[in-house]
């Protein structure tokens, strides 16, 4: 009887490194931005797929492969999930908080930017100009 290539080995490590690349593009919605539960929801299920396959693998060898290719395959998806992990929460969290920061209320620094036509302008300039006490400023958090 020939052996059949155990499929689910390949899909789950090519699920797990479709979860690992994915995060930059889910990093774009706060949804999955905040806590990457689709980036972790992909990995649970190439971690599966590779369960599988190994299971498959190991418990009938005679008609599927992958005894050999099915480890190396999970140890080095567990090697990408540990790292995107340690970035993700670990060094992540490590970023110190900024003591210097404006809180809500206080009264922002002037400071003086270019707008969307490249012409500098200041916001004590806003202020004098528009006759009110209030400037709005919204602050993005750079991901564009």
């Amino acid at each position: 009887m020939k052996r059949r290539w155990n499929w689910l080995l390949y899909a789950g490590f090519a699920v797990v490194l479709v979860a690992l690349f994915s995060y930059a593009f889910f990093v774009l919605f706060p949804i999955t931005r905040d806590f990457p539960w689709a980036n972790l929801l992909l990995f649970v299920i190439g971690g599966a797929l590779l369960a599988i396959g190994l299971v498959r693998a190991y418990g009938n060898p005679e008609r599927y492969r992958g005894k050999v290719v099915g480890p190396i395959l999970a140890v080095l998806s567990l090697l990408v999930f540990s790292l995107f992990a340690y970035g993700l929460f670990y060094l992540g969290r490590q970023v110190p908080a900024s003591a210097s920061a404006p809180v809500v209320g206080q009264p922002a620094p002037d400071f003086t930017l270019a707008d969307q036509d490249g012409k500098s302008v200041a916001l004590q300039d806003l202020l004098r100009s528009s006759g009110t006490q209030a400037v709005l400023l919204i602050f993005y958090r750079g991901y564009w």
